[in-house]
């Protein structure tokens, strides 16, 4: 499926997919009380009127499923390596 440029009303900066990349353990995701481990792709995304950029863990329809929220792009990226061994990340 193709990245859309847009998630959840925020501009799709870069993405990366995950879904064949080993997580590192550094973090957990509960969602709906539930530990949630299968993301597809990470997209990072900025919405128009909010200064941070979030980073978005989608599933295979590329819709955020849970989200952190950086200063910079750059802390997004780190965010996304701290929890995925060997991610490649691809600008739009």
């Amino acid at each position: 499926m193709n990245v859309p440029n847009i998630i959840g009303e925020a501009k799709v900066i870069c993405y990366a997919l995950v879904v064949n990349l080993l997580a590192t353990g550094n973090t957990t995701h509960v969602v709906g009380n539930r530990l949630k481990e299968d993301f597809y792709g990470l997209a990072i995304c900025k919405y128009q009127n909010e200064a941070g950029y979030y980073l978005f863990y989608c599933n295979e329809q590329w819709e955020a499923v849970t989200d952190t929220i950086h200063e910079s792009i750059e802390d997004a990226k780190d965010q996304g390596e701290f929890e995925y061994f060997g991610v490649t990340w691809v600008t739009l």
